[in-house]
């Protein structure tokens, strides 16, 4: 038997990377996945390869996540797990980002976390159990010169974790963050000094001397949404190599 047998997961941002490593690892360990994206081609297709539903979603939208949780209700009649996996990033320090590109990534990477939590907070206490898993990042334990509205975005997805743990395990809800340091994703590629230099210079600052792959963040996602976790809850789970240590 699968370590998620029978068992509902909503996995936002499921199109590519990270999020397309969960929904194939959650699928495989027996998992009914339903993935979202705005990546409607890329999103299908991860959907097929892994058998699971595939909906369009801006995960900064309240009523998008309303009709979203409303159709996994309505195909599978419940929610198990949530994966808020669903990021942007935007380079710029303190003086030079404009107040609409730092919303662009609040609405995104902080409120999009918060309406899934509040959307599925009602079935999951209505059954009994659920298991919420919030992507954060390093970026959400130390300073991210150079990148404030991302690091502002998960420092307080650190802290939503908590308030919504502390609240919510009365109910057999258990809600953990992870902090994924770099991982070789298409988002990674995104950033110009990446790019630049194939990424040595960031290399030579894990200890580990690697970028992680996708897989090794799912495998920590798989474990937190599984009974294996079944007593952490509000805390932060590290994956970065080594390189905050």
């Amino acid at each position: 038997m699968g370590r998620l047998e029978g068992r509902v997961a909503l996995i936002t941002g499921g199109a590519r990377g990270q999020g397309a490593a969960e929904a194939a690892l959650f699928a495989s360990e027996g998992a009914k996945v339903v993935l979202t994206d705005i990546l409607d081609a890329e999103g299908r297709a991860t959907a097929k390869d892994v058998g699971g539903m595939y909906l369009h979603h801006d995960v900064s939208s309240e009523t998008a996540w309303e009709g979203i949780v409303g159709e996994v209700l309505a195909a599978h009649g419940r929610v198990d797990v949530l994966v808020n996996n669903a990021g942007i990033f935007k380079l710029g320090g303190v003086a030079n980002t404009s107040l609409d590109d730092y919303l662009k990534v609040i609405q995104v990477n902080q409120v999009g976390v918060f309406l899934g939590m509040r959307a599925v907070a009602k079935p999951m206490m209505e059954q009994g159990s659920g298991a919420i898993v919030n992507i954060s990042s390093i970026a959400g334990m130390q300073n991210s010169a150079g990148a404030v509205a991302y690091g502002a975005s998960k420092w307080a997805v650190r802290g939503m974790t908590k308030s919504a743990a502390a609240e919510l395990g009365r109910y057999g809800i258990r809600v953990n963050s992870i902090h994924p340091g770099i991982i070789e994703t298409p988002m990674l590629h995104e950033i110009p000094a990446i790019e630049a230099n194939g990424g040595e210079r960031w290399v030579r600052r894990i200890p580990l001397g690697r970028f992680a792959e996708a897989r090794e963040v799912a495998n920590l996602a798989l474990f937190l949404a599984s009974d294996e976790s079944s007593y952490c809850s509000g805390h932060e789970f590290i994956i970065d190599g080594g390189m905050t240590a």
